[in-house]
């Protein structure tokens, strides 16, 4: 009885291990510090858990009292998706932007800098960066958090950034192996299929990858995706052929794997997170991340207890389970130990976001000193891994260079008159984001062109169609540097 509960014990505790779970507030909960307590090894974090820097180094130090080399991660790609500046945008461009200027020392010193002040923060894993080569412009959920469509820009950015971030103290996160950019479907509700070749993954999606292993990435993330041509019946995520066949054998890759969301509906809708996260565990994952939208102790639980079932059933060997708790572990002492590199003499760090924004703009045209204009946002429903609690655009940012400006926002639906009607006789600045996927938006701005020529258009997604209006500007992002990039050109600042 005494050997049954000391194993019972110990597979309880890296059961708890292998969790990474989110959790409601900005302080931690009761529950949570307990489970740390008994052997929880990390933390997701979310925009609802931040307020400030300060409340968030506060709430680090707080899960550290119970332990000290505990995992704090964080989705901050920066650019379009941030959780440190969820309030108010980010001041560092995204991956879109970084691939635009092409200049891998700067994108090694913008991972650096966004590195640090996590690591300020106690933020010790980042969930970045995307390595994934946005080969389809229609893809509705990577987009500008990729560095782009050429494979060898992709993957040489890739390098950097974990380079730049790693060298900050904090573990990068490489995701969404084995590569999400060749998708039409947002796994956050169904799940992703990519028909291509073993040929075309192994000279297209897996070279960033491949980077990235050599760069030394201490986390790499799994895709909720179906990629037949390497296992015909299981997505990535669940998949033994991928992660354990593929990412470790093939590629060599002997740190951490972390699956994406177990909540998104590409695996809950299917097989449901509890069989769900035992079956990653069995494929090769080490760490399940949940939390983005279950977020309380009894998913804690309920996870916890399917793995330590499935190990007393046989279906989850217990040695699998042990091993993945090891790597969560060894994570965790890497961090504990690891000394950022020395700030570069002549670091432009304070400002190195906005300089790398306004590097990354595309201008094409141009206008004479405005006075007054009118900024028509035409907003897109935003995807989860956005959200649409962070601001965007040029509004603020132009009222701030510009006084009297005036905007407003027009949903899906709005047309060229409604803006027309309200900008009056000002000029009007529209401000889009993806507009070659949106047939409305295209729409109604190739209609405010034609009735105005004098409009300035504002590209902030992926820049697809050809420049239109007096002045056109592609931004490549739309992080609150962007914005402020772009309303520097129209103000002529």
């Amino acid at each position: 009885m005494t050997v049954l509960a000391h194993r019972t014990d110990t597979v309880t505790r890296d059961a708890l291990a292998v969790l990474q779970p989110g959790f409601e507030g900005t302080t931690a909960p009761a529950w949570l510090l307990r489970r740390v307590g008994e052997g929880l090894t990390a933390v997701g974090l979310f925009g609802r858990n931040i307020a400030s820097p300060e409340q968030l180094a506060a709430l680090t130090a707080q899960l550290r009292t119970e332990r000290d080399d505990v995992l704090v991660a964080i989705d901050e790609e920066g650019g379009d998706v941030t959780r440190l500046e969820v309030r108010g945008g980010s001041s560092f461009p995204g991956n879109l932007a970084l691939g635009a200027v092409d200049d891998t020392a700067l994108t090694r010193e913008v991972a650096r800098e966004l590195g640090r002040r996590l690591a300020e923060c106690g933020v010790n894993l980042n969930w970045a960066p995307s390595a994934d080569v946005n080969s389809n412009p229609d893809n509705p959920v990577i987009g500008v958090r990729s560095f782009g469509a050429d494979t060898h820009l992709a993957a040489r950015h890739t390098a950097a950034y974990v380079e730049g971030l790693q060298a900050a103290g904090v573990a990068a996160c490489t995701k969404h192996f084995p590569g999400h950019g060749d998708t039409n479907v947002d796994s956050h509700h169904a799940l992703p299929r990519i028909d291509v070749d073993l040929d075309i993954l192994q000279a297209r999606e897996l070279v960033p990858f491949k980077a990235a292993i050599e760069a030394g990435t201490r986390a790499v993330m799994s895709a909720h995706i179906l990629v037949p041509a390497l296992d015909p019946t299981r997505p990535a995520t669940l998949s033994p052929q991928i992660l354990t066949g593929l990412l470790r054998r093939e590629l060599g890759y002997e740190g951490l794997i972390v699956t994406d969301g177990m909540e998104m509906h590409a695996i809950a809708g299917t097989y449901g997170i509890e069989r769900g996260s035992v079956l990653a565990i069995a494929a090769g994952a080490d760490a399940i991340c949940v939390g983005g939208g279950l977020a309380d102790e009894a998913t804690v639980l309920r996870l916890r207890d399917a793995l330590v079932a499935a190990v007393r059933e046989g279906a989850l060997p217990e040695e699998r389970l042990a091993d993945a708790a090891a790597r969560v572990r060894a994570l965790a002492a890497w961090t504990r130990g690891a000394r950022p590199d020395a700030q570069p003499e002549g670091s432009r760090a304070s400002g190195i976001g906005l300089t790398a924004a306004r590097r990354a703009l595309l201008v094409t045209g141009s206008i004479k000193p405005l006075t007054g204009p009118y900024v028509a946002t035409l907003a897109p429903v935003a995807n989860i891994a956005v959200g649409d609690e962070t601001p965007w655009g040029v509004a603020a940012e132009l009222a701030g260079l510009l006084p009297g400006t005036a905007s407003g926002v027009y949903p899906q639906g709005a047309s060229a008159g409604d803006i027309l009607a309200a900008a009056g006789d000002r000029t009007v600045v529209a401000v889009v984001r993806d507009a070659h996927r949106h047939p409305w938006m295209a729409e109604a701005v190739d209609a405010l062109v034609a009735a105005r020529p004098d409009t300035v258009v504002v590209e902030m997604g992926l820049p697809r169609t050809e420049p239109r209006g007096v002045l056109y500007i592609a931004t490549h992002g739309a992080s609150r540097v962007c914005g402020r990039a772009a309303a520097e050109v129209i103000a002529g600042a």
